[in-house]
């Protein structure tokens, strides 16, 4: 069984799904670790209070994204992490060659369209509206160094209605990603067994 990490920058909703998935033995993996790159997330009491082991790895104390990613690598391989989870996460990473194709992410737009340096959270929201866009959903795919860019290896799309305003998108398309991202999870960790 793989054995999962879930690095988290805010609430931890994500990371407490797949953690969830994982104990209901819909994701065949074992999370070990919860990572934040500050102690400020509320995500990192949750999942302590679910008995997953934290850490924070502050990213100010880093002069470079590859040493701050270093820094969080080498937690996670601590911790023995074959797998990443970047759940809801909005520091750069550098992948070094050995942790390519083992770093997933949930994003809550259609990539390859809304991705990229400074599109996240509700900034994805106004601007798929803000196109007139029918559709939006969510994506995982993997990391590979640059924002919201890897290999995709799933998606789930939600309508886009007349009225909506970027919440309530964001509701639509955070309910997509709670089913998403276990699906995705499970799929790809079946792939690797």
């Amino acid at each position: 069984m793989k054995r999962l990490a879930f690095f988290i920058s805010g609430t931890g909703g994500n990371a407490l799904n797949l953690l969830r998935a994982c104990r209901e033995g819909r994701v065949n993996g074992l999370p070990v670790l919860g990572l934040a790159s500050t102690g400020q997330v509320g995500g990192i009491s949750r999942l302590e209070a679910e008995g997953l082991p934290t850490v924070v790895v502050v990213r100010k104390a880093f002069e470079s994204d590859e040493a701050f990613s270093e820094a969080c690598y080498q937690a996670s391989e601590m911790a023995g992490v074959d797998v990443i989870c970047l759940c809801g996460w909005l520091k750069k990473l550098a992948v070094p060659t050995r942790w390519a194709g083992r770093i997933l992410n949930i994003h809550p737009g259609l990539l390859p369209r809304y991705g990229g340096p400074g599109m996240y959270g509700m900034h994805v929201h106004r601007a798929v509206l803000a196109a007139g866009e029918v559709e939006s959903g969510a994506t995982v795919h993997l990391v590979d160094g640059e924002y919201d860019h890897g290999r995709i290896l799933d998606q789930m799309r939600v309508p886009v209605l007349a009225d909506d305003t970027p919440e309530d998108l964001q509701r639509r398309v955070y309910a997509a990603e709670m089913a998403l991202f276990p699906r995705a999870l499970a799929a790809y960790l079946a792939e690797q067994a």
